[in-house]
């Protein structure tokens, strides 16, 4: 072995260790964001009091962090030189401690620690268990200023690990840590942390490690969860019913109807037949209705709730396509209309340093719930909202909520003008960009981006219309005796797939190109592609039926 300047034999076998350095922190902003953390660990001297909840003086975020699983973070000091070797340009910034560490060792590593452990300190009367890997997120990345970097740690196995404390005492440097008890020697951190992260479907280690009793629960609940799943699905499998369902229709009562501005009204809906199981809606999410009569589909963002009761907010379009004036003007309270489970194509960006929304008029529904959650959570949060007047805000009390540091609201009968170009010309490093309102704005928004260089994965448009007509087009069913459809100007791909075929022949959810769930195999063919919701190589080989276009001829597969 080799002291902390070299590498140490990181396969040894562990029984005691040196504590080279104790370190706390009080919970303080990040350098560029106006969250707090308390990552930035400085050394202590002398004899540190360790309760059931972590070292004295030291803080933590307590949603990610602490509690009595999480009271103290250990790394191995060994780990440095190799992130030094591999990140030569970060190489100042990996000294121990900047992992936010509380005991940095010589030797103990992810190899040789196991779950379960239990190990005494020193002479001050301190009892430790191990209990969790430790389980990175986007600080980090921010960190040590490299973008992505937080998987790597888990993926190379150096991420450190938490303990709990079993008995209470002190702790100081040249204390030393001696392996007591080995509760389960075949699950060493790295080895929970090939399963937890990057072997996730195996049934039988995920059962096994679900066993775990010594694990803390952040960790084995993930593991229970999959055995869990594994279980509903081979039972219905055994049922016959694991074939690709229909989209079923639920039936819905509209309980409240208010206005929230001029123009933009709240809609309470509660389904007849309640699910007692049901979680909240996750964010980001929207519903889509099929409107009696005409049988128009429209999908709508929940701004609060889940599939028993959800509450929207629409704004009455002028002119409309159908679904706003039906909302406004027939559907009154007590009406009941049909509406799918709630679906979401917003994914959190947890990798980021900062979360920064440009948004229009009603756009905000689509992301009100998730600024609240990312707030909830700590994360760094900035909202840019253009309205036409100060009596065009919705739900103005969870607006004004977001906090007069995070919200900058900009009122057309001001005079005042959002300048896209400038904000998204301006991000802070690390950031991701959501961006939804009327097509203007997203238009504008996309010219920003790609002046700035902005990749796929750093931004999210949402739409809640798009622009279906054009030219009319062939298209070929290759995997269907070569039969050729028609789709006039009017009519997208998806409508006439669904009235030539059968409706259940593709699915879809928002319609409108951000879900993807419309996606079909593009065999040849020249395509407009619209909507957001492919990667740039996935134009290649897909098309969005709800919303894209064939040039000509396409051929596509089903």
């Amino acid at each position: 072995m080799e002291d902390k300047s070299g590498s140490a034999d990181l396969s040894a076998p562990f029984e005691r260790d040196i504590i080279l350095e104790v370190r706390s922190s009080k919970m303080k902003a990040m350098p560029g964001l106006t969250i707090q953390s308390g990552i930035d660990k400085q050394p202590r001297t002398g004899r540190v009091p360790v309760s059931t909840l972590g070292l004295d003086a030291d803080e933590h975020d307590m949603i990610f962090h602490g509690g009595i699983d999480k009271a103290v973070h250990g790394y191995c000091s060994s780990h440095y030189p190799s992130w030094q070797r591999e990140y030569p340009d970060a190489a100042d910034r990996f000294r121990p401690g900047a992992f936010g560490e509380n005991l940095v060792t010589a030797h103990m590593n992810e190899r040789n620690v196991c779950i379960g452990d239990i190990l005494s300190v020193g002479t001050g009367g301190l009892v430790l268990q191990v209990s969790l890997p430790r389980q990175p997120c986007f600080k980090l990345n921010h960190r040590f200023q490299l973008r992505n970097f937080a998987p790597v740690t888990y993926k190379l196995s150096r991420t450190g690990w938490y303990y709990r404390v079993l008995e209470e005492g002190s702790v100081q440097a040249g204390d030393e840590i001696r392996l007591k008890e080995r509760r389960w020697p075949g699950w060493t951190i790295e080895r929970v942390q090939e399963y937890l992260h990057r072997n996730q479907d195996d049934a039988a280690m995920n059962a096994e490690l679900a066993g775990v009793t010594d694990m803390g629960a952040e960790s084995r609940g993930a593991f229970q969860s999959r055995v869990a799943k594994l279980e509903a699905r081979q039972k219905r499998e055994a049922l016959g019913l694991d074939a690709k369902p229909v989209e079923k229709w639920h039936k819905y009562k509209l309980v409240e109807k208010r206005k929230e501005t001029p123009r933009i009204s709240a809609f309470v809906f509660e389904a007849l037949e309640q699910d007692p199981e049901t979680k909240a809606a996750a964010y980001g999410s929207h519903i889509r209705f099929r409107l009696p009569g005409s049988g128009l589909l429209r999908s709508y963002s929940i701004v609060e709730g889940n599939a028993n009761r959800f509450e929207l907010g629409i704004a009455l379009e002028q002119p409309s396509r159908g679904g706003s004036a039906y909302f406004h003007g027939t559907l009154e309270v007590g009406d009941v209309v049909e509406a799918a489970r709630p679906t979401t194509d917003c994914k959190p960006a947890g990798s980021k340093s900062s979360h920064v929304f440009i948004v229009g008029g009603i756009g905000i529904t689509a992301f009100l719930k998730l600024i609240e959650g990312y707030q909830g959570i700590h994360w760094n949060t900035v909202v840019h909202y253009a309205v036409r007047s100060g009596e065009e805000v919705p739900f103005r009390s969870r607006i004004e909520a977001v906090g007069e540091d995070a919200l900058r609201v900009y009122d057309a009968s001001k005079g005042e003008r959002m300048d896209i170009a400038e904000i998204v010309g301006g991000l802070t490093w690390n950031s991701h960009l959501y961006v939804c309102g009327p097509r203007r704005m997203m238009d504008e928004a996309r010219r920003a981006v790609a002046a700035a260089g902005l990749g796929e994965d750093d931004v999210h448009f949402e739409a809640f219309a798009a622009d279906t007509n054009g030219d009319p087009f062939e298209v070929e069913i290759a995997n269907r005796d070569s039969r050729v459809l028609q789709v006039g100007s009017e009519e997208t791909l998806l409508e006439v797939l669904k009235r030539d075929l059968g409706g259940d022949v593709v699915e879809s959810s928002c319609e409108v190109g951000n879900c993807g769930t419309c996606k079909i195999a593009l065999k040849s063919g020249s395509v407009d592609h619209r909507g957001t919701a492919l990667l740039g190589d996935e134009k290649k080989t897909s098309i969005l039926s709800c919303v894209s276009r064939g040039i000509g001829r396409i051929a596509i597969e089903i």
